[in-house]
């Protein structure tokens, strides 16, 4: 380690024991060296034992900076690897950083553009509108349309710091199989590797310019979401420069009432963006957390979301779509034999699982849910419940279905904050159901048929050169396959004339060992089958060369 590794090894460690984060540690015999160390030479007092243990994550992890408040954020979406108490006070975690100096931000946009700010906006505003862990933005007015901007930048010099803290987690990663009883099954390499490629996506603007470009796409013309307009000729990897928007946070439910906002309408459309990005698009917003979506000033009765920061995407294919709204059928209808087999069937499970045992697990775990009414059940616990009991089967940890899960989340919090009544099973049963018939009836293969017509069109004429080339690559297969039968045949006729010769030399030579034992005076035949045993040899030898 270097000596500024070190030194930020040492600020990390007097954070985890200022906040008492030491009573993690397990009480196992693997750990008794690190529980030794820890009270031989760190003799940090706990100043927070008045605070819950989940609290006092949270709060090292924000005091930590960037990288480890995105790692907490990511790890709240692994409730299979947490206790409630700690999942949740990492669901909040905010990014509380201060922002960095206006100046710097501005040279960083000339330094992009490649000449000053004025060339090219009017009114930069130096103080930024709003600084997260990753970047801040700054507003302006674009001068090639009068349009109002902001401008989002990268914060300067934080691949170092991002580089520098991520090996100090993958080393702690690494510890950990040894010290905790279930390390293993908890794969902390794997964990902190797709944080890793989470947070790297996160630091390229023109990835998350491209997003949003493709969500607006999705939904042009349509009154459920808004995205905000990309102007990418002015992007680059460390800046983004897009429409500026004007809406009611979402976390502001009291301003949403006071504006006449028809809040059931409101959160019932959230569950309708959702799906429609998951079943329809392939491709969703998957850091869908309240700030990152507003709701327009227009139209209260006719409400209308609108999302920003797109840097995290999902997408399922096309199996993974239809095995899921399946699976969220045939779970609230109680069939959970059809979920076990859908499981199997779609590979999240090994082929051998016993589905009888599988459907047992899913029963004992699910049944207690369904005491409820429907309108209370969580969506996203349900996918969890069902993940966790799959995963004591062996089931690989699928990265599209834990940010689908993560987002899921997200969206049914939002959708109870304002609007406590939803039922979104209600909402999503009809949408799910109508997704499925229109994937398997003739609509589907009227789309098909559609799609691959100009292929079929063009491979027509090329058609009896095809069946000729069928032909021909056949009867050479066949030809090929009858040479190796009979190679084969051969071979195995060889092997057992060796078999043979080998044989009858053996018992040539037992034979002539016999006859100098008992009649010594027949040496002429003992010599006869001592040489019979060994041309046998020979040949049988030669045989096999």
């Amino acid at each position: 380690m270097t000596f500024g590794e070190l030194r930020r090894l040492y600020f990390i460690i007097r954070i985890f024991l200022t906040y008492g984060l030491d009573e993690l540690i397990p009480r196992t015999r693997l750990a008794l060296p690190l529980r030794l160390w820890r009270k031989g030479v760190f003799w940090i007092p706990n100043r927070h034992q008045d605070k819950a243990i989940g609290l006092r994550l949270r709060l090292a992890l924000e005091q930590l900076g960037p990288v480890w408040i995105k790692l907490g954020q990511m790890l709240s979406t692994r409730r299979d690897l947490f206790p409630p108490e700690i999942a949740d006070q990492l669901a909040s975690l905010q990014d509380r950083v201060p922002p960095f100096d206006g100046a710097r931000a501005k040279a960083q946009i000339e330094k992009s553009l490649g000449g000053p700010v004025e060339t090219y906006f009017d009114d930069f505003d130096i103080n930024p509108l709003a600084s997260a862990s990753i970047a801040q933005v700054h507003t302006a007015i674009l001068k090639e349309n009068q349009k109002h901007v902001v401008i989002k930048v990268i914060r300067p010099d934080i691949l170092p710091v991002i580089k520098a803290d991520m090996r100090l987690i993958y080393r702690l990663a690494s510890w950990l199989p040894r010290i905790l009883p279930d390390g293993r099954r908890l794969r902390p390499i794997e964990v902190v590797k797709d944080y890793e490629k989470t947070l790297i996506d996160e630091l390229n603007l023109l990835r998350e310019g491209a997003n949003a470009i493709q969500l607006r796409r999705n939904f042009e013309g349509n009154n459920l979401l808004y995205v905000p307009e990309i102007y990418s000729d002015y992007g680059s990897e460390t800046m983004l420069v897009m429409e500026r928007i004007y809406g009611i946070p979402i976390s502001e439910t009291q301003t949403l009432v006071e504006r006449g906002i028809n809040m059931q309408l409101l959160a019932e459309r959230g569950v309708q963006v959702f799906f429609t990005q998951v079943f329809r698009d392939s491709f969703f917003h998957a850091d869908m957390h309240p700030g990152n979506i507003f709701v327009s000033h227009d139209h209260p009765d006719d409400p209308q979301y609108i999302a920003i920061d797109c840097g995290i995407v999902g997408s399922l294919n096309k199996n993974d779509k239809r095995y899921l709204a399946e699976n969220f059928i045939a779970f609230f209808n109680r069939d959970y034999r059809r979920v076990a087999e859908l499981h199997v069937d779609s590979g999240w499970v090994p082929p051998d699982t016993n589905v009888e045992d599988f459907e047992f697990s899913i029963r004992t775990v699910c049944e207690p849910i369904f005491e409820k009414p429907l309108a209370e059940i969580s969506f996203g616990h349900v996918l969890l419940n069902l993940f966790n009991t799959a995963r004591r089967f062996n089931m690989e940890v699928q990265p599209q279905l834990v940010l689908l899960q993560k987002t899921l989340l997200y969206i049914e919090g939002i959708g109870r904050q304002l609007y406590p009544q939803l039922d979104l099973w209600k909402t999503a049963k009809p949408f799910l159901e109508e997704w499925i018939k229109d994937q398997v009836g003739l609509p589907a293969l009227w789309r098909t048929v559609k799609t691959k017509a100009p292929m079929w069109a063009e491979r027509l004429p090329e058609l009896p050169e095809l069946v000729f080339d069928t032909l021909h690559h056949h009867k050479l297969l066949k030809h090929s396959v009858d040479k190796l039968a009979d190679q084969l045949n051969q071979q195995h006729n060889r092997h057992i004339q060796v078999r043979y010769l080998w044989g009858m030399g053996a018992i040539c030579l037992l034979s002539s060992t016999a006859v100098m034992l008992v009649h010594p005076e027949l040496k002429w035949m003992s010599g006869g089958l001592l040489a019979g045993a060994l041309i046998s040899w020979i040949v049988g030898w030669r045989k096999t060369t």
